[in-house]
């Protein structure tokens, strides 16, 4: 299993190519099912999770293409055609490998009338249950059964019907799976309280780009109206607001100053203000956004994870690492998953001090902190331990990184690319 080694103390200069968002293109990928013409994705991340999700959509019969090797650190372009569905079943042994893997329920269901669904199963951050997904596509005449741990989902009429769907509260994939079935079914839909997340937004527009009729994309209400047929489309995937807001701190946690590449500045609002209210500069540039924290005092501030446009779940876990060495405490509040701060016990190998209580940690701020063996639990989790090796006295080895992989397209080179002492070790097995 590969590691990353960090030798921490180098505050950070340069530039870093933000790439395209992992959450929009694992939707945005599915969305080649409701058609039988040629989808071409562009700005795309060569991730692990994008591979995996390639791998389950060739299982459908999907004929895919990478324009780019993925030794490039440039963006890649993937042209997905499913003119032939030949499977309509979605395995265990792909599912479980990512959560995502659930949004290929809406559109087979929508085009095929029927189809086989592997439950994603737990997740290492918390449950996620589908129920929602699944109570959505019954209004809309879905029959439904769960057997042996399959979703088994038809149609009877042939055809899924437009309906009010009313969400009891916000799910991104619930939302992105209902955006694609209704784009396909008879009628009008009605989405209330839907996700507003930019991957949900940039779905719902790649959508009407194949010729969906959608009303109130990045608000809360969508109004879907069903059409015959959907054709393909060439569609730039937005730049990863995660990514983007993990680069920012990487320049804030070592006192730096860099350019991110692309970023979109509109995406990452309660991110910057927080990052502003601790101390950072933050200011847009002809080609993205500059992130500044050169000789700045870093103080402590309390959040509490929110969906969207509140402060991300997916930043928590590195804003922790942010506020081990901030002057002062902070308080952060986790509100969406009840395990996600399994990287408090490896922060506190490296010397921080964190104390839980419940579903909020104390940070109190230490001057250094100190390299130390740690593993990754989860991705977010493994960014957040990146960051803290980049400040750390001497060495910081991260096992498990194949988590980073999943949403970290090489990272440890574009942090090089910025002075950072970080390597990969490749396993020798």
């Amino acid at each position: 299993m590969d590691k990353i080694r960090i030798v921490g103390g180098t505050p950070l200069r340069g530039v870093i190519n933000i790439g395209g968002a992992k959450n929009s293109a694992l939707a945005l990928m599915s969305a080649c099912l409701l058609t039988d013409d040629i989808l071409l994705l562009s700005n795309l991340s060569y991730l692990v999770d994008i591979v995996t999700m390639t791998s389950l959509l060739k299982h459908h019969g999907v004929s895919i293409s990478l324009s780019n090797n993925n030794t490039s650190l440039t963006s890649h372009t993937l042209e997905l055609n499913a003119n032939k569905i030949t499977n309509t079943t979605a395995p265990y042994d792909l599912v479980r490998k990512m959560r995502a893997s659930i949004l290929v329920l809406g559109p087979l269901l929508a085009r095929c009338n029927q189809v086989k669904v592997s439950l994603p199963g737990g997740c290492a951050i918390g449950t996620r249950p589908v129920n929602l997904h699944l109570k959505a596509l019954e209004t809309m005449g879905a029959k439904i059964d769960v057997q042996g741990g399959y979703i088994i989902a038809s149609v009877p009429s042939g055809r899924l019907i437009g309906s009010e769907i009313i969400f009891p509260h916000i799910t991104v994939g619930g939302t992105e799976n209902i955006l694609m079935a209704a784009s396909l079914a008879d009628g009008k839909t009605i989405i209330t309280n839907a996700a507003r997340e930019p991957e949900v937004c940039d779905l719902a527009n790649c959508l009407v780009a194949m010729g969906a009729k959608i009303v109130g994309i990045g608000t809360s209400t969508l109004h879907i109206e069903g059409v015959d047929r959907l054709y393909g489309a060439q569609y730039s995937i937005i730049p990863d607001r995660i990514e983007t807001g993990t680069y920012a701190i990487a320049a804030a946690i070592t006192r730096g100053n860099i350019e991110l590449i692309g970023a979109r500045r509109d995406t990452i609002q309660s991110v910057e203000k927080v990052l502003i209210e601790s101390g950072v500069e933050i200011s847009e540039t002809p080609l993205g956004i500059r992130v500044n924290a050169y000789d700045r005092r870093i103080v402590g501030v309390d959040i509490m994870t929110e969906p969207y446009p509140g402060f991300p779940t997916d930043m928590q876990a590195q804003l922790m690492a942010l506020m081990t060495t901030a002057e002062g405490a902070s308080m952060i509040t986790e509100t969406l998953f009840e395990n996600r701060f399994m990287h408090v016990p490896e922060l506190l190998r490296m010397g921080a001090k964190i104390n839980v209580h419940g579903s909020s940690a104390i940070i109190r701020g230490v001057q250094k902190l100190s390299g130390a063996p740690v593993m990754a639990t989860d991705l977010r989790a493994s960014g957040s331990l990146v960051l803290a090796g980049l400040i750390a006295d001497g060495e910081t080895i991260i096992n498990r990184i194949y988590h980073l992989d999943r949403g970290y397209e090489r990272v440890e080179e574009k942090l090089a690319a910025c002075g950072a002492n970080i390597n990969r070790i490749k396993d020798s097995s």
